[in-house]
């Protein structure tokens, strides 16, 4: 019995090892996207053959994208897409799945041509994804993201999106010690939504309220910002 509750004992701890190892990792690469750190980013992105070196891949991507680095961009959401899509054929998971179906959409906005191929493909993922864990909010929030990218006419919907944020902010508010990145960044997208049904009040204070959840997160303040510019050339 003894030997048991000791092997047990280990499990866990090991467990919970892993966890905040995962935790901290997450941390970094995000650290990292906040900056901009392409250097950083990139080198997150080589190591290992897991959900955090794709994540890393698919945050380097948005700041290559950002920075006029679009062939970067792109081979960074390949390796992304290549290890996500090896790990949801190993084992389905709702958190694998989203970040694929995020990557889908990301590989679609930077070339059209490939929504025939991976519009349907980021769809299925996402929808797996909520099927497996309908309470996680990064299903919500990289559902949020699609129906803002959307075209009307093929399902896109602004307040579709907005709604979707709040879902995914509420969920945030669930304890989080594993995988838990995207707080912020619902805040964020339902600002944009905000902003683009004519709401910039709510806007801004959807981005106020990302700088609470995380002080340092650039999007947020660099929205804040051109917000300022424009107001004060008005």
């Amino acid at each position: 019995m003894k030997t048991l509750l000791f092997v047990t004992s280990l499990g866990i701890s090991s467990a919970l090892g892993s966890q905040i190892a995962n935790a901290e990792s997450i941390e970094n690469i995000d650290a990292a996207a906040n900056h901009m750190d392409v250097k950083t980013l990139t080198g997150y992105g080589q190591q290992g053959n897991d959900y955090n070196q794709a994540y890393a891949n698919y945050r380097l991507a948005i700041s290559a994208n950002i920075l006029g680095q679009p062939q970067l961009a792109v081979s960074a959401l390949e390796n992304a897409k290549e290890t996500l899509e090896t790990l949801t054929s190993a084992s389905s998971n709702a958190d694998n799945l989203a970040l694929l179906s995020s990557v889908y959409g990301m590989l679609i906005a930077l070339d059209n041509s490939k929504a025939v191929t991976y519009g349907p493909k980021a769809g299925k993922a996402i929808q797996q994804a909520k099927q497996l864990e309908a309470d996680n909010p990064r299903v919500a929030l990289v559902q949020a993201i699609s129906a803002f990218n959307t075209p009307a006419m093929y399902g896109g919907s602004m307040q579709r999106a907005a709604d979707l944020a709040t879902q995914a902010i509420e969920l945030y508010a669930n304890p989080c010690d594993n995988i838990c990145w995207g707080y912020a960044e619902a805040y964020t997208w339902r600002g944009l939504a905000k902003q683009s049904l004519g709401d910039l009040e709510g806007a801004v204070a959807d981005w106020q309220q990302a700088l609470t959840v995380e002080s340092d997160y650039a999007w947020a303040q660099f929205l804040l910002q051109q917000n300022s510019q424009q107001n004060s050339k008005s």
